[in-house]
């Protein structure tokens, strides 16, 4: 529960109480019992969080549900004069107008594929099979190529069926599926840019992965040979 920092010292039996002088200002102002707008409760969530990752997990979360928008987020982080993770959430919300939707997204964003001159994939591209909408976490439509990224949250144990059997059809459409979770792209991103720059260079693209820099990997392991791989018929694209 929170309380306004002018309040003094309470103690109130069976609630934990957060003073904060902010109150007045970030109260909801219509909702009844009082409560803290969904953009301040995301930024005090975040203030919290043990890591960055989790409190761009916050934000993320909100946009992605939306139950608000990255204006909406970047308005109320400007209106604090103290935030603990200010520049990791100032980035993250930029990457979600783009369409990231996950903590995982954003490494690869940034880590992965930029970090290594990969070329721009696009983010939650949308196929509709049978009525029903699909989305690839990141496809390079040009070369056949799709990544999806097997976040714990983003990809319980149930929804492995469903995976698998988009994965299935994307194959049959001409496009083939490299799988990374977070201990890859957040402790190898040099072996993950290596394979995905593989794979892509096999499907037409004529680029090379750079160096991230000192130790880079990605530029120093050999290209693999791919046998039977074609170049897709891309003619069916949503």
């Amino acid at each position: 529960m929170s309380v306004p920092r002018q309040a003094g010292s309470l103690d109130i039996p069976g609630l934990v109480l957060h003073y904060s002088s902010r109150l007045p200002g970030a109260r909801h102002p219509a909702r009844l019992p009082p409560q803290t707008t969904l953009e301040e409760t995301v930024l005090d969530l975040a203030d919290v969080s043990p890591t960055a990752e989790d409190a761009v997990a916050w934000a993320i979360k909100a946009c992605q549900r939306r139950l608000s928008t990255p204006d909406r987020i970047t308005a109320a982080l400007a209106g604090r004069n103290r935030a603990r993770w200010r520049r990791d959430l100032t980035d993250a919300i930029t990457e979600v107008t783009i369409g990231v939707h996950s903590p995982l997204e954003l490494r690869y964003l940034r880590d992965v594929e930029r970090g290594h001159g990969l070329p721009r994939g696009d983010r939650q591209a949308v196929t509709t099979r049978r009525g029903a909408r699909q989305y690839a976490d990141v496809r390079y439509t040009e070369y056949g190529v799709v990544v999806e990224l097997d976040g714990v949250l983003a990809h319980p144990a149930e929804a492995r069926k469903y995976d698998s059997r988009r994965d299935n059809e994307n194959t049959l459409d001409g496009f083939q599926t490299l799988r990374y979770g977070w201990v890859p792209v957040a402790y190898h991103a040099c072996a993950v840019a290596r394979e995905v720059a593989d794979l892509l260079s096999h499907r037409g693209w004529h680029g090379s992965p750079r160096s991230c820099g000192k130790g880079c990997s990605a530029t120093t392991l050999k290209i693999r040979p791919l046998y039977g791989v074609k170049s897709p018929a891309l003619s069916r694209t949503s």
